[in-house]
């Protein structure tokens, strides 16, 4: 049973929403960051970054205190405003391509740590307590935690309703997206809603793993200061963006490698060969058709790798991801790749750019070589958090990607 609760929101006022609303801080380039810091007063890029005040680069606690010092600023100037009953709000982004929609509401870090709510990423434990110090200062969340849950025809039917009224916030953005978001404040919503999701068993973290972490730490430092904690205090939920599993939008991630580990390309093919049935592409843009085939751009040529199946043991969830198998047969014990996340000998390219950046990096001599696959889908992701496994780093890249500054969650 899900405890998913509405929350009386921080947000800016109707008119400014669309000129404080940020994409993530390190999605900008030093040239936009500026752009936006130098003509944009409203902008959410001047509280997460406050040393631009002081033409100064600030880092640790004193940057925390910093950001809590803008974030206050921005609701003296009520350029913030804050709901006066909880509210859950349901936003809705039209990009390009896609279409997302789902509830901003708070999660219970109770059902994080009973695995109700279900991850499938390890986190790093000094990130974890670096973003818990953080919260812990500036007093708020306001970057929502991406879970999902099974489709509802019960909360689709309600958010069509929804929709039927006027929204808090429309409005649009320089990439051309549109951004609506409604707010949900009758009581007899609220009510179905609720409870829809306590009759949901489990949810599922498509992205924010570390932000969740981070959460649950918080509450539990909180908990044993507080000899009069209750369970209903704002530090035992996070803010979190609630998404149907059929409206994620899954990328696989390319791996790049600097070198072949001393290797010649024909030791390299050979090594290859004891798992992969390997055919020649030449100049033909290969694309994986199916799981367990993966393509590979080599000295000015596509390769495709089709795993031999008769060599290799399927044992659970884990075992059976093509980012599992690359990594334990090719990346491992060829490429000697041990850490994923900290050799600087491998990088990773999102699926949204396309096989041609793979062609262009190998060709300019940034890589030696680079690898690409089938993205996974929600039901992978699904087995391996059941299974209590954790996937190799970069196995996902999910959207959507949301923007900052527009609910803002106090503790």
């Amino acid at each position: 049973m899900a405890k998913i609760v509405p929350f009386k929101a921080v947000r800016p006022t109707k008119d400014k929403a669309g000129m404080v609303a940020s994409r993530p801080y390190e999605n900008y380039s030093v040239g936009e960051l500026k752009a936006q810091l130098e003509y944009n007063p409203f902008s959410f890029l001047h509280i997460i970054n406050p040393g631009y005040k002081f033409q100064h680069e600030i880092t640790g606690e004193k940057r925390f205190q910093l950001v809590k010092n803008r974030y206050l600023e921005f609701k003296e100037e009520e350029i913030f405003i804050r709901d006066q009953t909880p509210c859950y709000y349901f936003y809705k982004i039209l990009t390009r391509t896609n279409m997302f929609s789902g509830i901003i509401a708070a999660a219970s870090v109770q059902d994080y740590e009973e695995n109700i709510i279900k991850k499938h990423e390890d986190t790093i434990a000094y990130r974890e307590n670096l973003f818990k110090d953080y919260l812990k200062v500036v007093g708020f969340n306001t970057e929502p935690v991406l879970l999902t849950y099974p489709d509802s025809e019960i909360m689709d039917s309600l958010m069509l309703k929804v929709m039927k009224g006027e929204p808090e916030y429309e409005f649009s953005t320089y990439n051309k997206e549109k951004h609506i978001l409604w707010k949900i404040d009758s009581p007899e919503k609220v009510a179905k809603i609720k409870a829809e999701f306590e009759a949901m068993p489990a949810l599922y973290i498509a992205d924010g793993h570390h932000r969740s972490a981070s959460s649950y730490l918080l509450a539990k430092e909180s908990k044993d200061a507080n000899p009069n904690h209750t369970g209903v205090e704002p530090y035992n939920y996070f803010m979190s963006f609630l998404i149907p599993e059929s409206k994620l939008q899954i990328y696989e991630f390319s791996r790049m490698v600097k070198d072949l580990n001393g290797l010649s390309k024909e030791e390299f093919l050979m090594q290859l060969d004891l798992w992969f049935r390997i055919e020649r592409r030449g100049l033909e843009v290969y694309t994986p058709s199916k799981k367990h085939h993966f393509n590979m751009y080599l000295d000015g040529e596509f390769y495709s790798l089709y795993l031999r199946k008769t060599n290799y043991e399927f044992t659970d969830s884990l075992s059976s991801l093509d980012t599992y198998i690359l990594y334990q047969k090719v990346l491992k014990p060829i490429l000697n790749i041990q850490d994923l996340r900290n050799d600087d000998r491998i990088e990773y390219i999102h699926g949204r750019n396309d096989l041609i950046e793979i062609k262009t990096q190998v060709d300019n001599g940034n890589f030696a070589v680079g690898f690409g696959m089938l993205p996974l889908v929600i039901d992978e992701i699904k087995k391996v958090a059941d299974e209590g496994l954790t996937m190799p780093p970069k196995s996902t890249y999910i959207e959507p990607k949301l923007r900052s500054g527009l609910t803002i969650y106090e503790f």
